[in-house]
């Protein structure tokens, strides 16, 4: 019988960032995909929407680069960090993310028109976010109380 390795919560932990790394950099090159194809994609579901310069939104590259950065961070942390400390500042990283994706799915429910192909990409990255969510939280649990840092 081949069974769950539920040892080694590291290496889930890892796997996890870096599929929910995977997936939120799909989800951004997906909404650009109608560039191939010839259409605008500054005026789908925007169409008042006026054409900023790159310092008008150098605060939106600036906090995209800094979400993506983090979890870059966790994984490297993660590989190298077993402290108590440490375990219990990821499980909070995990929940603040997860709670990023949730209202970032939210969001996209209240854009006109829906594209439910980033939806149906939202909801499986918040799954893949509520299961680091757990699997942060066992390796948290599993940790003896004596590891310090």
């Amino acid at each position: 019988m081949i069974g769950i390795n539920s040892i080694n919560y590291r290496e889930k932990i890892i796997a996890l960032w870096t599929v929910f790394l995977l997936g939120t950099l799909f989800h951004t090159q997906l909404a650009l995909i109608p560039l191939f194809h010839g259409i605008d994609v500054a005026m789908m579901g925007h169409h008042h929407q006026e054409t900023a310069t790159i310092a008008e939104i150098a605060p939106i590259l600036w906090g995209m680069l800094l979400f993506f950065c983090i979890p870059i961070l966790a994984i490297v942390g993660t590989a190298f960090y077993q402290f108590k400390r440490y375990q219990v500042f990821h499980f909070g990283l995990t929940l603040l993310y997860t709670v990023l994706n949730l209202l970032h799915l939210v969001a996209d429910l209240l854009v006109e028109p829906i594209a439910w192909y980033q939806i149906a990409l939202m909801l499986l990255l918040l799954l893949i976010g509520i299961l680091l969510n757990l699997v942060s939280y066992q390796w948290l649990k599993s940790s003896p109380r004596y590891l310090k840092g």
